[in-house]
């Protein structure tokens, strides 16, 4: 296993399941298109519902994303670990009725232990319960042994997300060392530390759920899958977080020397810097999407998350208008993947120090009255 920058690991992937007769599309929107129950795209596979229930026909029945993924079920603890945040990139290969359990899982393995070439000692899985067919597949056909399969319950190997297609996964975890674990005798995968992490769901679409919550059995069966590209970039590098990654961390450092604090050295200090990290990274590509800040719906949500990192820059001492400058690093790193963010560069920092310019307004007329 050799080091490998976040950019690099996500062409690997997308050229993998090029090789394997994928077609590779570019991310669609943050602003969901057709599923009016997400405020934002959360997934890989959200904006590909309509492939999957058979409303719109795929332009292949192979295809390979990297999507932009925005989560805010908490905004207020985001940045408060080391490794939650309200940004990511998702790694996808989707199947719309063609291949199913058999390939998806060949291809996980080849791609982890050939193409990534993470050591097998390194490697398990986990399994729904119920699914003597995975199971299969991963004993016999891969070859791994009982004591690297897990058997887990829905709330961990059953995924979906509100209403639509839905199934069956299987996880892929790497051990990342004991330094990472919690010290117990009985941590294994499903732990909650920080050794064994999940980087690859593999969901087996099968079933729609609709809203009263009825499970019917897909005509044709699908293949759905997540890799997290900043948790497998941690990986690859040995980062401690994904904070850490080479991307994320040029950021971070900017943030860190424009208040002149050192991240690591004071976990108040470094709660503001992981904010303001992250939650610059939502705000640039939010706006590149066309979304600005209001007082409602997502425009609120980016409001929210503008003013937080403004509110943590005054924790940290910064007293000037400084976002803007620290979206700058995020459109130089994310470019050469996202062209819309050189093309829309100067509308992204208009619209982030505009904002920013407002709060500090507000603040200032608060403090005055105070």
């Amino acid at each position: 296993m050799k080091y490998m920058g976040l950019n690099e690991v996500r062409e690997k992937y997308l050229s993998f399941f090029e090789s394997k007769d994928h077609l590779r599309m570019h991310s669609f929107s943050l602003i969901p298109q057709v599923d009016k129950s997400l405020l934002l795209i959360n997934s890989g596979m959200a904006p590909l519902k309509p492939y999957f229930t058979g409303q719109e026909t795929p332009p292949k029945k192979r295809v390979t994303t990297c999507q932009k993924c925005i989560r805010t079920p908490d905004i207020d603890n985001a940045g408060k670990t080391a490794r939650h945040g309200t940004f990511f990139e998702m790694l996808g290969n989707f199947s719309f009725g063609d291949y199913f359990k058999k390939e998806a899982i060949t291809w996980g393995w080849e791609f982890m232990t050939k193409v990534m070439e993470i050591p097998y000692e390194k490697l398990y899985v986990s399994i729904y319960e119920n699914d003597d067919e995975a199971h299969e597949l991963w004993h016999n056909m891969i070859g791994l042994p009982e004591e690297k399969i897990f058997r887990l319950g829905k709330e961990d190997n059953f995924w979906e997300i509100g209403t639509g297609p839905c199934g069956p996964c299987s996880e892929i975890y790497i051990d990342r060392g004991e330094q990472y674990g919690c010290g117990k005798a009985t941590c294994t995968v499903g732990c909650d530390c920080d050794r064994y992490i999940e980087v690859w769901n593999l969901v087996f679409t099968q079933f729609n759920r609709d809203e009263e919550s009825n499970y019917t059995p897909l005509d044709f069966p699908n293949i759905d899958t997540g890799m997290g590209l900043e948790r497998m970039a941690m990986v690859m590098q040995e980062a401690a977080s994904i904070f850490e990654v080479d991307t994320v961390k040029s950021v971070l450092d900017y943030v860190c020397a424009l208040s002149g604090k050192q991240y690591g050295t004071d976990e108040k200090t470094d709660i503001s810097i992981r904010v303001i990290t992250d939650h610059i990274r939502s705000v640039v590509f939010m706006v590149c999407d066309g979304i600005i800040p209001s007082n409602e719906g997502r425009g609120y949500v980016l409001r929210r998350l503008l003013r937080r990192a403004a509110r943590h820059g005054k924790l940290l001492g910064i007293e000037q208008i400084f976002l803007a400058h620290v979206a700058e690093k995020v459109i130089n790193q994310s470019s050469d993947e996202y062209a819309e963010l050189n093309e829309k560069r100067d509308y992204i920092l208009r619209i982030i120090k505009s904002e920013e310019e407002k709060f500090n307004e507000t603040i200032n007329q608060g403090l005055g009255k105070l």
